[in-house]
């Protein structure tokens, strides 16, 4: 009978469900706590959810392989989410249309940055071609990066990294940076959080504001554009 839970284990480990189970649960609980701190940017649900469940995949001594076989269905509903900020953009399409051309200099500008900053800084460091590279497309939705970063020859799953991290770190940062600077239109702050930190900065902008979120999500599609284009671009003229 002592191996019965131990059993038991093994069979639910292998079961899609249970890590579908666990990813909503710890998310749940997460988010709980963020709405008890008034979405303090250091209460962030998808940066706490993801080191709770590294470690419980670590203490269980679960790959991620089998994890994401139950987690996939969470990742495939990032597509009708993302499409789902269509309805949000139709209701403030006047707002959107009075700041066109602020937000295409803006676009270029923010994207231009994002990318050379990166991979100058990464190539002062010493750091390998590939992970220059796989740094170069952090800033856009994971989908595109990691598409970038696969034809340029670097390794995508670094870049998917890399891309998780920037998100977290500018959905944390973003609302304190911009108090701090004095930056009360909300066009502004959603616009920057978008294009900097892609679809984490666009749900942190969400919970902020809804004209913020809003011009986030227009930022983050755009970018993603952009990004695919001037990225080869930059590595050519960059990168040693």
């Amino acid at each position: 009978m002592s191996g019965a839970p131990f059993a038991l284990w093994v069979y639910l480990s292998q079961t899609p469900l249970l890590w579908l189970t666990v990813t909503l649960l710890v998310y749940a609980l997460t988010d709980a706590v963020s709405q008890a701190t008034q979405r303090n940017p250091l209460a962030n649900p998808v940066l706490h959810a993801m080191w709770i469940i590294a470690a419980f995949l670590m203490l269980t001594g679960t790959s991620y392989t089998t994890y994401f076989g139950g987690a996939q269905f969470v990742h495939f509903l990032l597509g009708p989410a993302t499409v789902a900020l269509a309805v949000p953009l139709y209701e403030n399409r006047k707002v959107v249309a009075a700041a066109v051309l602020p937000m295409l200099a803006a676009l270029v500008a923010g994207c231009a940055t994002a990318i050379v900053s990166v991979v100058v800084l990464a190539q002062a460091a010493g750091l390998p071609r590939t992970v220059v590279l796989s740094l170069a497309p952090k800033s856009v939705t994971a989908g595109v990066a990691m598409g970038v970063s696969e034809s340029l020859g670097a390794d995508p799953s670094l870049t998917a990294v890399a891309v998780v991290f920037t998100g977290i770190m500018g959905a944390i940062i973003v609302t304190p940076l911009m108090n701090r600077m004095g930056i009360t239109d909300f066009r502004a702050r959603g616009f920057a959080a978008g294009l900097a930190s892609h679809g984490i900065g666009t749900a942190r902008a969400f919970q902020v504001d809804a004209v913020a979120g809003v011009f986030a999500g227009i930022a983050m599609s755009l970018n993603a554009l952009v990004t695919s284009l001037l990225v080869p671009l930059t590595v050519t003229l960059l990168v040693r």
